[in-house]
């Protein structure tokens, strides 16, 4: 979010906190992009603030009760309520005080991805299909509008990569279930009561490989029953739609053009 933006949803979320009885006197930025992750104090509670035209607050708040329902390891909400302020729609969350600055363990995160898959197994929620987000990428690729900066050449072989996996994953035959969509290191947090996971907005059906494709290339090796060709379709898959992501001109991703040309050359080595 731009600096104005930013301000008032700052506001949003002290003002949702305020409505609670919790003392909010002062907001730290943990994350800034299309959303804003904010730690709110004294109360020690965290606000995650989106705008109303572009949320989806209400569904992430669903598969969180659901999945803490059920033991899975998740972050825990500090209400279920949705908050709207003006322009702004807000979430409140427990704050977790990371218990260490380095990466979580390979077996860690496998053993927390598992548990967190047996535990959406038991989740009934209306969700998209991964297909769905794919599409999203194939619309964003062709719309050359809300992509000016990327050259014919590069939009034809995203095009094409998009497509051939999208084929591949879906003809696979694997079991699909109820997935996190993006379960990457900066979505699982590191908590005196092990790793947890957040943000649950990007849920959506598939194979269990289309979630493994977020996660560090070793934690797969950790987590049983894996098909490793389709994990290395779903790798190419995740890889070209994130990289499409970064080329849309609305992107707000931090430094977000400088890792679409990153990323696309990446895709490029690997196809």
């Amino acid at each position: 979010m731009q600096a104005d933006q930013a301000r008032r949803a700052t506001q949003a979320a002290i003002s949702s906190a305020s409505s609670l009885g919790l003392t909010a006197e002062d907001a730290a930025v943990l994350h800034n992009s299309d959303k804003l992750t904010l730690r709110l104090r004294p109360c020690d509670v965290l606000a995650r603030v989106a705008p109303a035209a572009r949320q989806c607050a209400q569904f992430e708040v669903d598969v969180a009760q659901r999945l803490a329902a059920v033991g899975s390891p998740v972050a825990a909400l500090e209400t279920p309520e949705v908050f709207v302020r003006g322009d702004y729609v807000v979430t409140l969350w427990a704050y977790y005080e990371p218990v260490t600055t380095q990466a979580i363990p390979d077996a860690d995160y496998a053993g927390a991805l598992e548990r967190l898959h047996a535990g959406m197994r038991r989740v009934e929620l209306p969700t998209p299909h991964f297909t769905d987000r794919v599409a999203e990428a194939q619309t964003l690729v062709a719309d050359h509008a809300r992509t000016p900066r990327l050259a014919d050449a590069d939009r034809v072989f995203l095009a094409a990569t998009l497509d051939r996996t999208r084929r591949a994953v879906s003809q696979s035959g694997r079991p699909e279930q109820l997935l996190h969509g993006e379960p990457h290191p900066g979505n699982l947090l590191s908590t005196r009561t092990g790793p947890l996971f957040v943000d649950f907005e990007t849920c959506c059906r598939g194979p269990i490989e289309f979630d493994l494709a977020h996660a560090p290339d070793q934690v797969a090796d950790h987590y049983p029953g894996v098909d490793h060709r389709l994990l290395r379709d779903c790798r190419t898959l995740m890889l070209a739609m994130i990289t499409m992501w970064r080329w849309d001109r609305d992107d707000q991703f931090p430094d977000g053009h400088r890792l679409g040309i990153e990323w696309l050359s990446d895709l490029r080595k690997t196809t």
